[in-house]
């Protein structure tokens, strides 16, 4: 898909180049959103760099239309390729300037969250409850009045609840983690497979730090066949940490069961 992606944006900046407005705003706007995308294909195919041009191209596209909102998005979609790095300090600089104050609610609330992830990695706890805070009351507003079109996740009902779970493990609170993680889990359409093993992965990775063996066992065994069929690289990092962190445990009968289907989950596609 990546290839037709860039083929795509290529196209349409081309064309733009030749246009006048409104016709040229248009396409530039439709190209930033073929390069966002084109950024994501990226990151979930394992290359960061590659993700990061993609990233920056999209910003830059949408600030040459005039979309702001567009603009502060690709900056957030970077903060997220960061926090995946392990980058806190650069992840939460990022997520700060996507929330300009003359962006939508939605994405200043989107990137509160990133924001309280970085502080989280940090191990800054006051500082990633505030961003919580922050994230649910700017979520909450564009609930009621915002009329941009939905950028992010649509499948995730409450960003604020579900990062919460995912920041509680980042702060060596694993457990709790866990349960918050679950009770989100509950609730994501049944069709949400991506979601549920981006979440439900951590879940496990969760359940297993905080010594439920069995638990982790269960979850992971769920989820991946849903983990082969997305073939996610930032899925498959916790799926990494899942294993290693279940080798400690290797003589437990249900993790010797387990193994050698994660070992096959963890092989690239070929």
């Amino acid at each position: 898909m990546l290839p037709a992606l860039t083929a795509q944006t290529h196209t349409l900046t081309g064309i733009a180049s030749k246009a006048g407005d409104p016709v040229r705003t248009q396409l530039l706007l439709l190209a930033s959103r073929y390069a966002e995308f084109a950024g994501w294909m990226a990151q979930e195919g394992g290359d960061d760099v590659s993700a990061m041009k993609w990233t920056d191209e999209a910003a830059s596209l949408a600030s040459s239309g005039g979309d702001h909102d567009l603009t502060h998005y690709a900056v957030l979609r970077r903060a997220l390729v960061t926090m995946y790095a392990g980058d806190a300090d650069g992840t939460i600089t990022l997520a700060r300037a996507a929330q300009d104050k003359n962006t939508s609610y939605r994405i200043r609330g989107l990137a509160a969250v990133q924001e309280a992830q970085g502080h989280a990695l940090a191990g800054q706890e006051v500082l990633c409850r505030r961003a919580l805070d922050r994230s649910r009351d700017l979520l909450d507003r564009a609930t009621k009045g915002d009329a941009a079109p939905v950028l992010g996740t649509s499948h995730v009902s409450d960003p604020t609840a579900m990062a919460e779970g995912w920041c509680l493990y980042d702060l060596g609170r694993p457990a709790e983690a866990a349960a918050r993680l679950g009770r989100e889990l509950n609730r994501l359409p049944a069709d949400a497979m991506r979601a549920r093993a981006r979440y439900g992965m951590r879940q496990a990775l969760a359940h297993a730090t905080a010594g439920d063996i069995d638990e982790a066992c269960a979850v992971a065994d769920s989820l991946l066949r849903s983990v082969d069929v997305v073939s996610s690289a930032t899925i498959r990092t916790d799926l990494y940490r899942l294993n290693s962190e279940l080798n400690r445990f290797r003589t437990h009968s249900v993790v010797r069961e387990l193994s050698p289907r994660m070992a096959a989950s963890l092989r690239p596609a070929v």
